[in-house]
């Protein structure tokens, strides 16, 4: 059977659009009928995500995959998933869906997994597996605003003498990236070829990170976390000293390992424990990152500059980050004002 198009106005009769509707829905449900979700999912990851995403993309999607939606959905087919379902799915995430303990899961978290399983969802419906999608449609729950953690000044200097004064010079990489701004694997994917001591320059062109397969943790090397994470940064001439320190003692390879790269998961619990010894406040490793702006805008620094320093996409994401750290400037601008009464 040929459909025709009406001649008359250019489109299908309605018998003809009611017949078309009919073989569209039965060929996507014989589609679908081959295909359940943990089939689609292993597809999905295998043909979709490996061969365009970052190998720990690939990582972290696999994880949410295997932990979290193939025990939820995977014995369903894709036609049988419903909007109802992945609503519910996603309020038992934030009520109990932490797998360690049975605890609710941080709006950051849920939305996390949402993501991926809206992406496998959409991929379904764009090869024709499905015939709509309605996934996006899901509520997220609202996210938090964090707040931003980072060392005050009398709390950094501590931590810089600390560090400076550490028998291994491994720690020097902290008042490294306390003025850069550098991300942790960042820094330890530097090498001394990324440092120009005759213009005073560091270019960041690649990151390390740990990758975990099949239990354990593997060191890889890629390109930084976004193409504008690829940039130059000038040193202050205070830091060329004590690059040049590390270099007398780790002369090749890398800035802060040496020979042999640093696993990230190492050099996060050496800094952990150089704060615990210090009595400084627990932080995470990039709160270092987070003083860095911190201080650069209580010296003054345009926020554009600044931007492009941590690598931003754009300086509204910069302003966005950091707004909180402007207060002081603002209250300054406001007292000087003041000061024509």
């Amino acid at each position: 059977m040929h459909l025709q198009i009406s001649q008359t106005y250019g489109i299908l009769t309605m018998n003809q659009s009611s017949l078309c509707h009919t073989i569209l829905c039965g060929f996507f449900r014989r589609k679908e009928n081959l295909m359940n979700i943990t089939t689609w999912l292993g597809e999905w990851l295998e043909c979709t995500i490996r061969p365009t995403a970052k190998e720990r993309t690939y990582t972290r999607y696999h994880e949410i995959v295997a932990q979290h939606l193939i025990p939820a959905f995977g014995s369903l087919e894709l036609s049988d998933l419903t909007q109802a379902e992945l609503q519910k799915f996603t309020s038992d995430l934030s009520a109990h869906g932490n797998l360690r303990d049975g605890s609710g899961l941080s709006p950051n978290s849920v939305n996390s997994i949402l993501a991926v399983m809206q992406n496998a969802m959409k991929t379904a419906y764009q090869m024709g597996y499905i015939p709509a999608y309605t996934a996006d449609r899901v509520r997220r729950p609202r996210m938090e605003e964090k707040k931003i953690a980072c060392f005050t000044a009398t709390e950094q200097k501590k931590l810089e003498q600390a560090a400076l004064t550490d028998r291994r010079v491994k720690m020097r990489g902290i008042v490294l990236c306390l003025y850069t701004g550098l991300r942790i694997g960042e820094l330890l994917a530097l090498e001394w070829s990324d440092i120009d001591f005759a213009k005073g320059e560091l270019t960041v062109s690649k990151s390390c990170h740990d990758s975990k397969k099949d239990g354990h943790y593997d060191r890889r090397i890629e390109p930084p976390k976004t193409k504008h994470s690829n940039r130059v940064i000038p040193l202050p001439k205070q830091l060329m000293p004590i690059l040049r320190e590390m270099k007398q003692k780790n002369p090749t390879g890398y800035v802060v390992g040496g020979e042999k790269i640093i696993p990230v998961r190492s050099y996060q619990a050496s800094f952990a424990l150089l704060l615990k010894k210090q009595n400084l406040p627990h932080r995470g490793f990039h709160a270092l990152r987070h003083t860095f702006a911190t201080r650069a805008l209580e010296c003054g620094m345009d926020v554009k500059t600044l931007s492009e320093l941590l690598g931003h996409k754009n300086p509204t994401v910069t302003l966005n980050r950091y707004v909180h750290s402007l207060m002081p400037h603002k209250h300054e601008m406001m007292n000087r004002l003041g000061k024509l009464l």
